[in-house]
């Protein structure tokens, strides 16, 4: 779970500005056979991903270096997948860089003020503050490098976690807007706006429950199934599981966005109520003429954190749920997140 009345503060462990070490566990490679059927994308916009090199992918949190919290070191294992799959030839996917907000003298994380000068190709962004993440500059910067056609992946969680993507410059609010929070941009539907877990008597709402950490959920796929969601290497050729988690958050299309659609759906297991776990964007034109990247507004982190994959690789202290074992003991059910994060990385490239 993440944070919700558990810290009101900006923490105050000074940021190192170095990434955090990685799992030394060995996660085994998918086969060539897994992703032959994908063609590398084809940059044509003069960023890097051009033919013969790799995809950069910036994964990032919006809060400084903090041991006891959603740091960037708690997705480990999703830098491990990237960093394993290699092209027909042998030569790695992706280039992946991890980091947790470093802000200078000025308040201010200079990479992400300056992203659209960058290399990077996409930015996966996970919303783990309570407001006190992105500054105006940075949401600044990422604009122009959404602008410059960087692929986004905005992904927070319960209630207001990850609320500071408001911060984020006006190219990037279909994105943004995408994203419900208890404080601000409440999802429309007023019966919604209510505690969805009421287990967790220090989280309030959205906090729809998916199932335990540790554990997965059923899927469904909206229709037509988007190629994000293709798994050739299952026999059903979609991907039907995805980490579950006890407070996702809410998302879905902004009124009015052409270029978006909700693409799956997740159940409560309290209330049995339907919600939205991804929406996807495809490429558009701003009135300005800039072209904007491809973007996936995405319910919660904890799709992709290391807690959720493997809960014996830890949590923060303020987590209270008893985590499931049922991934520990059929590992083959994380073969479908697994497909999606591939997709996803190719996809925002694309």
């Amino acid at each position: 779970m993440g944070r919700a009345t558990h810290r009101l503060v900006a923490p105050n462990k000074e940021p190192s500005g170095e990434s955090l070490p990685y799992s030394s566990q060995d996660f085994s490679k998918q086969k060539q056979s897994e992703i032959q059927w994908r063609e590398k994308p084809q940059q044509t916009d003069g960023r890097l991903g051009n033919m013969g090199k790799p995809i950069r992918i910036l994964l990032q949190t919006t809060i400084p270096t903090t041991e006891d919290d959603w740091n960037i070191g708690r997705f480990s294992l999703l830098r491990s997948h990237l960093e394993s799959l290699k092209d027909e030839a042998g030569e790695p996917m992706f280039a992946v860089t991890s980091r947790d907000r470093t802000p200078d003298a000025s308040g201010n994380d200079q990479v992400l003020t300056n992203l659209a000068a960058s290399e990077y190709d996409e930015l996966w962004l996970f919303g783990v503050d309570c407001g006190d993440g992105l500054t105006a500059a940075e949401g600044a910067g990422i604009e122009a490098f959404h602008k410059r056609g960087g692929g986004l992946l905005l992904a927070r969680d319960h209630q207001d976690l990850g609320i500071s993507f408001s911060n984020l410059g006006t190219a990037c609010q279909p994105v943004t807007a995408a994203h419900h929070f208890h404080t601000a941009n409440p999802e429309p539907d007023p019966d919604r706006c209510c505690e969805d877990d009421i287990y967790a008597k220090n989280i309030s709402w959205p906090n729809y429950h998916s199932g335990d950490n540790g554990d997965c959920q059923k899927i469904a796929l909206v229709e037509p199934v988007h190629e994000l969601l293709k798994n050739p290497a299952s026999p059903s050729g979609v991907v039907e599981y995805l980490p579950s988690h006890p407070h996702e958050g809410a998302v879905s299309v902004p009124p009015g966005t052409t270029n978006a659609r909700v693409i799956a759906t997740g159940k409560s297991t309290v209330t049995g109520r339907t919600f939205n776990l991804l929406v996807a964007f495809e490429k558009t034109r701003d009135a300005e003429g800039n072209n904007l990247g491809r973007a996936i507004a995405e319910a919660s982190f904890h799709h992709l954190a290391d807690y959720n994959w493997n809960p014996d690789l830890g949590c923060p202290s303020f987590v209270e749920e008893k985590p499931s074992d049922r991934l520990k003991q059929e590992p083959k059910l994380l073969d479908d997140v697994k497909a999606y994060v591939t997709n996803a990385a190719l996809w925002l490239a694309s």
